[in-house]
């Protein structure tokens, strides 16, 4: 082991030490979803939380992150999903159709969707063995997954250069709407009050 003092030197600024041991990050799991980890883009979620203004969508992004597999594969059908939200399919179906049109996830193939990396991406996953098969730690590189996407030109360009400005437009878009109504009602309102005190 090289001597802690020269270790100490070579990183200044760092801490050094041997005192204490590392303790386990506390994480609630279970058996089919064990030690799992996402990366999630925090610009995505506060402008997802502004953007949709239904649950349904909200929830199934939530659910598709909670269900990825690591490289982000959500291995899930459509009556999976109605079943875990308790909604009608055809609800589910509206809702991930709204999702995919951002470029939010994709579709594989039946039963199979794929995560944007940069919204929501898992890395790794440990899958616990059994008596017959041994545990695995897979990971997948979120620069690989990433790669891949950008090379297939059968996907639509929101999916392979995914961008986020749409729904920012949208959103300014609808405060500003929203904004102009409210100042017509106060004077369609001060109008009726100027006609009522005329009487």
């Amino acid at each position: 082991m090289e001597d802690l003092d020269a270790v100490a030197r070579r990183y200044p600024r760092r801490k050094v030490s041997i005192s204490g041991e590392r303790k386990p990050m506390e994480v609630y799991d279970t058996p089919e979803r064990p030690k799992a980890f996402s990366m999630d883009s925090l610009e995505f979620f506060f402008l997802i939380a502004q953007y949709f203004r239904e649950a349904l969508p909200l929830r199934l992004i939530l659910l598709m992150i909670a269900c990825q597999k690591a490289g982000g594969q959500i291995r899930l059908t459509q009556e999976e999903m109605a079943t875990v939200l308790d909604v009608p399919r055809a609800k589910i179906n509206e809702a991930l159709q709204e999702i995919m049109g951002h470029g939010i996830v994709f579709k594989v193939r039946r039963g199979v969707y794929q995560f944007n990396p940069p919204y929501s991406y898992r890395v790794a996953e440990f899958i616990p063995g059994t008596e017959l098969v041994e545990a695995e730690y897979v990971q997948v590189d979120q620069d690989k997954t990433i790669a891949k996407i950008r090379n297939d030109e059968s996907l639509p360009d929101l999916v392979r250069f995914p961008s986020l400005d749409h729904m920012r437009e949208a959103i300014e878009e609808l405060r500003k709407k929203r904004a102009e109504e409210r100042a017509a009602r106060r004077w369609a309102r001060a109008q009726r009050q100027e006609e009522g005190s005329a009487l």
